[in-house]
C-alpha cells in the first residue's frame, strides 16, 4: 500500500504542474490575441533578464564558496608546515605568493560583483518603470477625460463659427433687401409712369425672385449635406460606442485573466516548495 502511494503522488502532481502549464500556456494565447501584449511581453523580457541576473548571482556565490574552501584548505596547509618547523623563508615566500594572488582575486571579485549589482539595479529599475495594472487604468482613464474634454472644445468652436457664418451671411442678406427697397422707393414713382418702366419692373423683380430661388436651393442644399454629415458622425458615434464596450470587456478578461495567471503562479510555487518536504516524507516512510 505504501508503494503504491510512493508512485502515485508523484504522478498526481505531474499531472497537476501539466495542467496548470497548459491554462498558463492558454493565458498567454488570451493575451495575444487581445492584442495588448506589449507591455507584457517587455515585463516578461525584464523578468527573464532577471531570473537571469539572479541565477549569474547564485552561481558566483557558490564559486566565492569554493574559494572560500580553497583558501581555508590553504592556510590549514600552512599551519601545518608552521607546526612542522618548515623553514621559515620559504613559509614566508609561500605566504606572501598566496596574499598577493588572494588580493588579486578580491579585487577581480570586486569589480565583477560591481558590474553585476549595477546590471541587477538597472533591470530593476526598467521593471519599475514599466506601468502597473493599476496605473495603466488611471492613464486610459485620464486619457479619456482628456479626449472628452478636447472633443467638447472642438464642438463649441464649430459652433460658435457656424453661428458667425450665419449671422455673417443674415446681414449681407439684410443689405441687399435694404438696399432692394431704398432703390424701389427712390424709383417706382418714375418706373410706373409709363409702360417701359413698367416692364422694365416687373423684369428686374422676376430676376430678383429668380436670384432669391437660387439662394434657397443653395441653402436647402447645404441643409441636406450637413444632414448626410450628422448622420455619418452618428454611425461613427455608435461605431466608436461599440468599439469601446469591447475594449472594456477586453480589458475586464485581460484583468481577470491576470489575477488568475498570478493565483496560478503562487499555486505552483507553492506546490514546488512542498515537493521536497513531500518526498522526504515519503522516503523516511
Amino acid at each position: 500500500m505504501q508503494e503504491q502511494s510512493r508512485y502515485s503522488d508523484p504522478e498526481e502532481k505531474k499531472l497537476m504542474r501539466m495542467h496548470i502549464l497548459e491554462e498558463m500556456q492558454l493565458l498567454h494565447e488570451k493575451i495575444r490575441a487581445a492584442k495588448v501584449d506589449s507591455v507584457v511581453h517587455r515585463l516578461m523580457l525584464l523578468m527573464k533578464s532577471l531570473k537571469v541576473l539572479e541565477k549569474k548571482e547564485l552561481d558566483c556565490h557558490s564559486n566565492h564558496t569554493a574559494k572560500k574552501s580553497d583558501l581555508e584548505a590553504k592556510i590549514i596547509h600552512l599551519e601545518e608546515k608552521i607546526s612542522n618547523n618548515c623553514d621559515s623563508k620559504s613559509l614566508h615566500d609561500d605566504l606572501d605568493h598566496c596574499i598577493s594572488i588572494s588580493l588579486e582575486k578580491l579585487h577581480l571579485a570586486k569589480k565583477d560583483l560591481a558590474a553585476r549589482l549595477r546590471m541587477v539595479l538597472s533591470v530593476k529599475q526598467q521593471l519599475e518603470d514599466v506601468p502597473s495594472q493599476s496605473e495603466l487604468i488611471q492613464y486610459e482613464r485620464r486619457f479619456s477625460e482628456l479626449n472628452m474634454t478636447i472633443e467638447e472644445i472642438h464642438r463649441q468652436t464649430r459652433k460658435y463659427y457656424a453661428t458667425y457664418n450665419a449671422l455673417l451671411e443674415l446681414k449681407e442678406l439684410m443689405l441687399k433687401e435694404t438696399s432692394l427697397l431704398n432703390s424701389l422707393n427712390s424709383q417706382f414713382q418714375d418706373a410706373i409712369s409709363d409702360t417701359a418702366g413698367r416692364l422694365k419692373l416687373i423684369d428686374s423683380m422676376e430676376g430678383i425672385l429668380k436670384g432669391i430661388k437660387q439662394k434657397l436651393q443653395k441653402v436647402q442644399e447645404g441643409i441636406q449635406a450637413d444632414q448626410r454629415v450628422c448622420n455619418t458622425l452618428r454611425e461613427k458615434y455608435a461605431a466608436a460606442a461599440a468599439s469601446q464596450r469591447h475594449g472594456s470587456s477586453l480589458l475586464r478578461a485581460l484583468q481577470e485573466e491576470i489575477a488568475r495567471n498570478q493565483r496560478l503562479k503562487s499555486e505552483l510555487r507553492s506546490r514546488n516548495a512542498a515537493t521536497p518536504c513531500e518526498v522526504e516524507v515519503i522516503g523516511s516512510l
